[in-house]
């Protein structure tokens, strides 16, 4: 099935930005997308991975291996030459076990020689591509620290049935769910660099934009993306200009203050906070062509990267999103 082209996705101009910010500077974090069920929600990080340029990966490697990875993991990425390969999506079910997400042993490989041999799971074969869990809040809580571990260190360490295996499994988590059918634990949500929320269009003429959009896919995808095509590619030489510009930006000094200042505002928990609003205030404006990181960047995205680090306040019913947005108001007029 031939994915819906990113530029054609309306409204959820949040979600997108987000997406956009990951692909530019995957240490962000990741992203947790909560909101109503059909709003295009796999739909955009799909279209995202595609839309990405083919990488350079070791031929035949089951991780993608690129030419550092070969230095670095000699044993399990050996020395073969690289090709061309598309950016890795890997949707991983709810009802995944711990072995076929971490990898496991390779039982027919053992009954056939004696030999024992790693099957790599799913981390491997998201290894600098996107990892995609949907209604994340249902899945069992152990799996989710794993991945989140692995999301953080950028490698997958297997100890078991007398294997010791490391190998790198470098991704952007991209976890979606509906508050209604669970929440996520606030400690894990926390690990997630940006959260955003999506919901269901009021507007009319924007429900009938979509429904004509999805009409015209339906009945002729190659054309439908042919006739997107032009914008993809604006994307995707925007998120390449993103990457070439961000190594050249830092945060100013008045800029950091400015972040430390909102995150104590709103009361934040730990400095994690501060780290991602700097992280992706700065992958904003790399990916808008900026000259250096300014306060604009940072008020636009304190939502996303503010919003699922706030406790509850029983005395105050404004959604956290209200509080961020009034103690930006508070501070900077």
């Amino acid at each position: 099935m031939a994915r819906f082209p990113f530029s054609a996705i309306v409204g959820q101009d949040e979600m997108k930005q987000a997406l956009l910010i990951a692909a530019v500077d995957p240490s962000v974090g990741g992203v947790m997308v909560f909101g109503d069920r059909g709003t295009g929600k796999s739909t955009a990080a799909r279209a995202l991975a595609s839309l990405m340029p083919p990488l350079m990966a070791a031929d035949g490697c089951p991780y993608g291996a690129s030419k550092e990875d070969q230095a670095r993991y000699p044993d399990v990425c050996g020395q073969g030459k690289l090709v061309k390969r598309p950016v890795p999506f890997v949707d991983m079910p709810l009802g995944a076990t711990e072995d076929r997400v971490i990898g496991s042993l390779d039982l027919e490989r053992a009954l056939r020689s004696g030999e024992k041999a790693f099957e790599p799971g799913l981390l491997a074969k998201a290894h600098r591509g996107f990892l995609y869990i949907d209604e994340i809040n249902l899945l069992e809580d152990h799996l989710v620290d794993l991945l989140l571990d692995v999301a953080a260190s950028g490698e997958n360490v297997v100890e078991r049935e007398g294997l010791s295996v490391r190998h790198p499994a470098k991704f952007v988590l991209i976890g979606s769910g509906n508050p209604e059918e669970g929440e996520l634990r606030p400690q894990l949500l926390d690990r997630f660099g940006l959260s955003v929320e999506v919901r269901t269009p009021k507007d009319i003429e924007v429900r009938i934009e979509i429904m004509r959009l999805v009409a015209a896919n339906e009945a002729d995808p190659k054309g439908f993306a042919e006739r997107w095509a032009g914008e993809d590619e604006k994307i995707l030489k925007k998120i390449a200009r993103g990457k070439a510009k961000l190594p050249k930006l830092e945060p100013g000094p008045e800029v950091l203050r400015d972040a430390a200042e909102l995150c104590l505002a709103v009361g934040a928990d730990g400095l994690r906070g501060e780290l991602t609003l700097m992280r992706a205030a700065r992958a904003l404006a790399a990916l808008e062509g900026a000259k250096a990181v300014t306060r604009k960047h940072l008020i636009a995205i304190a939502p996303s990267a503010l919003r699922h680090r706030l406790r509850r306040d029983v005395l105050d019913e404004t959604g956290s999103t209200v509080r961020i947005t009034r103690a930006i108001e508070e501070l900077f007029g």
